[in-house]
């Protein structure tokens, strides 16, 4: 599934945050949006990821060049992680469930894809620990599995190692990099260091007043 943005628009309160944003985000890559705080990057990914409708413009999700309907069919095809997971009063594993539950996914599924999810970002270990004891890197670690766990085609990051101290930073990285190598899912992320931009970026977006430029 492909994603392409054509002159996005937005504003509040008569300030206009974005207003000119056009890409064609490519397939089974990293994709990292730059820019300084406020500029609008955040803004933009929330749109991109459906939860914000753009003032003007379009989002085309494309599936073999057939453009998807904007419906809950799609929206279970693309998933955001927030700079701040949310977390349930319950253990890892029922916190990274979740998502699968509303699906109705089958008791067998749900554990295998819940196990691979924790495997994957290094919390196995941490399966059955109370969701609430992790540190806020962790946290960030279960909110990533929460996500995998459904199995994104497009896997929208804001900020993922914000207020993340170096070691889950490392790890994060690491689980962006391997995905990436996996070859299946399209990541599509915002973060404010430019080091780590050139680290993981195959494409690197930036926004400067209000305008969208890639590298």
């Amino acid at each position: 599934m492909k994603l392409v943005i054509e002159h996005i628009r937005k504003g509040y309160d008569g300030r206009e945050i974005i207003r000119d944003g056009s890409f064609a985000f490519p397939e089974h890559s990293v994709s990292v949006l730059m820019g300084p705080n406020g500029c609008g990057k955040s803004t933009l990914l929330r749109i991109c990821a459906l939860l914000e409708h753009p003032d003007s413009g379009e989002l085309r999700f494309l599936d073999n060049d057939r453009q998807l309907a904007k419906n809950i069919a799609l929206r279970r095809r693309i998933t955001l992680v927030l700079p701040r997971t949310g977390v349930f009063n319950t253990s890892v594993f029922h916190n990274v469930a979740y998502g699968l539950e509303i699906r109705g996914a089958s008791r067998v599924d749900l554990r295998k894809r819940v196990e691979q999810a924790l495997s994957f970002v290094r919390l196995d270990s941490m399966a059955q620990r109370q969701a609430r004891t992790l540190s806020s890197g962790e946290t960030q670690r279960m909110g990533i599995a929460r996500a995998l766990a459904v199995e994104p085609e497009i896997l929208f990051l804001d900020e993922p190692t914000a207020s993340v101290d170096e070691e889950n930073t490392i790890i994060i990285e690491s689980i962006i990099r391997e995905l990436r190598q996996g070859g299946r899912t399209t990541i599509i992320m915002t973060t404010h260091d430019r080091d780590q931009a050139e680290r993981l970026a195959d494409r690197m977006l930036i926004i400067t007043n209000g305008a969208l430029t890639g590298r």
